[in-house]
């Protein structure tokens, strides 16, 4: 069985990692998205809320779960679920040679677990949640984001500027 990993703090979820979980679904017999908790990073979303959003945007897909990890290498955590792979989205130079140098890391860690690296498609290459939750707030900004998330993130983004 070809199982794999693939991680990020959606915070919110966005159309890019929409596309990489559906390509995942693709590649993959099983793909398992990985909420991680970072201590050192201020969330807009809680992570119960986070879990919640990032469940109702991937709903739709087959051979997949959401869970999440904290306090762990994802090498480790994806060793512990017993995937084979990590996915990992490259979207610019420098997300290049951040994850190549993780690869080889965590090729030292697990020799065994492999990383595959994916481009996402120019529409969607620079949709980043850092970005999303800049775009917020200015007049307008609904239908410059509405492009960039899911409508489950969309719904909670309308919300949340409500209140």
């Amino acid at each position: 069985m070809r199982r794999a990993v693939y991680a990020g703090s959606f915070d919110p979820v966005t159309n890019g990692h929409l596309w990489m979980i559906e390509q995942g679904v693709k590649l993959f017999d099983e793909l398992i998205v990985a909420m991680g908790e970072n201590p050192d990073k201020r969330y807009t979303f809680g992570s119960d809320e986070r879990l919640h959003l990032l469940r109702e945007a991937t709903s739709h897909l087959p051979h997949l779960r959401v869970e999440s990890f904290a306090n762990q290498f994802l090498v480790r955590y994806a060793k512990s679920v017993g995937a084979n792979y990590i996915l990992r989205g490259v979207r610019t130079a420098s997300d290049y040679e951040f994850e190549r140098t993780m690869r080889y890391i965590n090729g030292d860690l697990f020799g065994d677990i492999e990383t595959v690296f994916l481009m996402p498609p120019r529409e969607i290459a620079e949709v980043s949640s850092t970005m999303v939750k800049g775009l917020v707030g200015p007049e307008g900004w609904q239908d410059v984001v509405r492009k960039y998330v899911p409508e489950p993130v969309y719904q909670r983004l309308l919300q949340q500027e409500a209140d």
